[in-house]
């Protein structure tokens, strides 16, 4: 039998390597947590408060967006994500190329 690592899931293991440079005064930041920015391909991304800027969902809907962010946040915070989550392959290539 394979034995396989298991990693809790993190907040910094749920980031992509986008981190939104200028926050707008005006932004409207739900539960405290994060806004929802629309992208230039019409799509929507949830930016996050903390850390400040780091974009953490992106759907095709804004009302789609704020349901996932929410559930993520929430999971992450009561430590049920790893329930929800799996990695069936790393991505990672080994050895020299």
């Amino acid at each position: 039998m394979i034995q396989t690592a298991t990693n809790k899931p993190k907040l910094s293991t749920s980031f992509g390597g986008t981190v939104e440079k200028e926050i707008p005064e005006n932004v409207e930041w739900i539960d405290d947590a994060f806004y929802i920015k629309k992208t230039r391909f019409g799509l929507y991304t949830s930016i996050l408060k903390e850390p400040l800027g780091q974009h953490f969902i992106t759907g095709a809907t804004e009302e789609g967006v704020i349901k996932v962010s929410r559930w993520h946040l929430m999971c992450l915070q009561d430590g049920s994500l790893e329930e929800y989550t799996r990695v069936v392959n790393s991505g990672v290539v080994g050895g020299k190329l």
